[in-house]
Order: C-alpha cells, then sequence, then structure tokens
C-alpha cells in the first residue's frame, strides 16, 4: 500500500482488540497450538466431552489411579482381581464339652465342625483350615480328615493322626478344586483304628473351620 508521507509504525495487534468469534478454528495451522501454549489447568472437566474417549495407552496406571480415585461404594467384580486373590471368607466356630465319643472304624461325619461357602467361578479353589483339640486313647489311634459333602478328601488314614491319652491340637489344611458354582459343605470326619473311644472339641476352647474362595 503506498503511503502519502512517512509510512506509520507498525503496532502489535493485543487480544483486546480482536473481537470474540472473530478468529474461527479454519483460521489456525494444524500445528499452531502446542501443549506448551496450553496453561497448566486451563481444561477442566466441563471441557472434556462425555463421549469424549481416553486411550487406555495414556493412562498412567503407576501413579495416575491412586486408592482415593475408588469410590468406597465401588463393586470390583472378581473376574477383575488376578489368580490368587482372596474373594470370600466363611467360617465356623464351634464349643464342646469333650465330646462326641467315637467308636466307629469308618469315617464319621461331624456336622456340628462344618462350613459351607458358594464359588463365584468353577475356576476357583477353595482353602480349607480346620482347628480344633482331639483326645485319643493311647490304647489305639485316631484318624482325622476332611470331607467335601460326603467325600474323604484326605485318604484312609486322613491329614491327622493322634494316639494319647490326653487332649491335643489337630489342624488340617486342605487346598480343594471344587469345579462348582453350588453350595459346598466341608466338614471333619474321624474313625478309630480299633472300637476304642475318642472324642474332639476340649471343653473351654474355642474351635474353628474356615472356608476361603481363592481365585483361580
Amino acid at each position: 500500500m503506498a503511503f502519502i508521507g512517512n509510512q506509520p509504525t507498525a503496532v502489535p495487534l493485543t487480544s483486546s482488540q480482536l473481537a470474540d468469534g472473530l478468529i474461527t478454528t479454519d483460521k489456525l495451522a494444524a500445528s499452531a497450538v502446542t501443549s506448551a501454549k496450553i496453561l497448566d489447568g486451563a481444561i477442566v472437566n466441563v471441557d472434556v466431552n462425555s463421549t469424549a474417549a481416553v486411550s487406555y495407552s495414556k493412562l498412567n496406571l503407576a501413579t495416575s489411579i491412586v486408592n482415593a480415585d475408588i469410590n468406597a461404594s465401588a463393586a470390583i467384580a472378581t473376574t477383575k482381581l488376578g489368580a490368587g486373590a482372596v474373594l470370600q471368607v466363611a467360617q465356623s466356630t464351634f464349643t464342646s464339652s469333650g465330646g462326641p465319643s467315637l467308636t466307629s472304624t469308618t469315617f464319621v461325619a461331624f456336622s456340628s465342625v462344618a462350613i459351607s461357602i458358594t464359588p463365584s467361578s468353577a475356576s476357583n479353589k477353595v482353602l480349607i483350615l480346620l482347628a480344633t483339640n482331639v483326645y485319643a486313647p493311647a490304647a489305639g489311634t485316631s484318624f482325622l480328615t476332611i470331607a467335601k459333602g460326603s467325600t474323604n478328601l484326605g485318604g484312609s488314614k486322613g491329614f491327622s493322626q493322634k494316639s494319647t491319652a490326653n487332649w491335643a491340637g489337630a489342624t488340617m489344611v486342605y487346598l480343594d478344586s471344587p469345579s462348582t458354582t453350588s453350595s459346598i459343605t466341608y466338614s471333619l470326619y474321624a474313625r478309630v483304628d480299633s472300637g476304642e473311644g475318642f472324642m474332639y472339641g476340649d471343653s473351654g476352647n474355642v474351635n474353628t473351620i474356615t472356608a476361603f474362595e481363592i481365585a483361580g
């Protein structure tokens, strides 16, 4: 443009001189706005479209999601928990006055020493812990085992043997693979080898049977 006299001094255009909406998106170069030009905190929640999908690969899982980000009432599906996670625990506590007495040479179930649990998946396992007190006469041996329903899980001699004329603790542990999502009952089975008396649950002691569902 031609000027009469001296050319006017160039004065930078300021943002206050631009009317809102004057510069449209098609006036911006594709690479014009960089992350360095965006002020921290400038983009807030309302600026993110409700249908916007943030790629999973863009999340720094080591630090981005912390405990405080999980709502206290949030339900995490058991399928999202890794193998070995404890999914549920069921326990039955029983006391006794030193009985009942047992003289059977074949395994007999004690319904008072039992726990039921319903696995959430057929691929999960159930860990059984049984702790009781047993009295077995010195004349013979008592055999204790854990039963699933009517199935002995410990073989003909069970998991624990006692042959003492005193009260003694008996602890049994078994990891079962029930392959079902139906309710299962685990209980104490016991027998003696020659018909002598046997008692469980010494008076005053707390005895327990506990079932843990473990993710498979």
